[in-house]
């Protein structure tokens, strides 16, 4: 399982990549393994300010449909629009084209809070 060092991690299988004050936002190769094929994701929170936490989409596979959660406050900017017509990039790519969303981080601080990779690869080990 691929763990790359440079993403920050929440315990509910999100990663977050930071330049300045914007994150990139997706989940984890551990999540979409567990999910299993991703045949939907939607994301009805463009242009909302959210608090850390907060369930900002979801994503459908075949047999389950799992809640998406924020990992710092901020304001969803964009969705990855590749995901409309390919979902199934969070399979095969989830932490290059498989992407979710881009954000405006409140405090851009918060995001060194959150797990690096050895400490979530202890979580799901």
């Amino acid at each position: 399982m691929n763990f790359p060092a440079n993403l920050r991690y929440t315990k509910d299988h999100e990663w977050v990549s930071i330049e300045g004050d914007i994150a990139t936002i997706g989940i984890t190769e551990f999540a979409q393994s567990e999910l299993g094929d991703i045949v939907y994701v939607e994301v009805d929170t463009i242009g909302k300010s959210l608090a850390s936490g907060d369930v900002f989409g979801t994503v459908e596979a075949v047999k389950t449909v799992s809640d998406l959660f924020l990992p710092v406050s901020g304001s969803i900017t964009e969705l990855n629009p590749a995901l409309a017509g390919a979902p199934e990039l969070v399979n095969t790519d989830p932490y290059g084209e498989g992407w979710m969303v881009k954000m405006k981080v409140n405090n851009p601080a918060d995001v060194e809070a959150l797990m690096d990779a050895a400490a979530y690869e202890a979580v799901v080990a």
